[in-house]
């Protein structure tokens, strides 16, 4: 009868030599900012820097230039086309430059992305995603809008 009760502390002490710690990266994968990374395909001539290896903070990670963003809040042309609504939420910080990776395109295309009263220039990348499953947005872009980190918010995007 004590042998019935040692069967799953043996089987549960075998789950865990197969688990890795949360601070080691998976077999294979390269930091954003690490030498030799992949470059992000960008429509951007002169994109911004990757943000440094021991960035902690949002002034850390966002490496996107005054001007860049000046330019970004620049409305001058009507957008051509709604492309719709998408759910957003923070992309990958470590991805520099102001973005939205969603669905509604296919390939990179130049945007406008509005929130509430604001509104923004930003570089449209297609996610990958189905049809509604959501979209995520640069740090840069979402400060531009005035978005909460935190917050899954409803944004309209457009094609310039």
């Amino acid at each position: 009868m004590k042998i019935l009760f040692l069967i799953p502390v043996f089987a549960l002490s075998a789950c865990e030599a197969m688990m890795a710690p949360a601070t080691t990266p998976a077999p294979g994968a390269t930091p954003a900012s690490a030498p030799g990374a992949q470059p992000i395909q960008t429509l951007d001539p002169t994109p911004p820097p990757p943000p440094p290896a021991a960035a902690t903070t949002v002034d850390e990670f966002d490496t996107t230039t005054e001007e860049d963003k000046a330019e970004a809040l620049q409305i001058d042309t009507p957008a051509s086309a709604e492309l719709g609504t998408t759910l957003v939420t923070l992309g990958s910080p470590a991805d520099p430059g102001i973005w939205l990776k969603t669905p509604l395109v296919s390939s990179l295309t130049p945007g406008r992305v509005t929130y509430r009263d604001n509104e923004a220039n930003m570089e449209l990348r297609p996610s990958g995603g189905a049809a509604g499953s959501g979209s995520e947005m640069s740090l840069p872009a979402m400060g531009l809008l005035e978005i909460p980190l935190t917050e899954i918010a409803e944004v309209t995007v457009f094609e310039r």
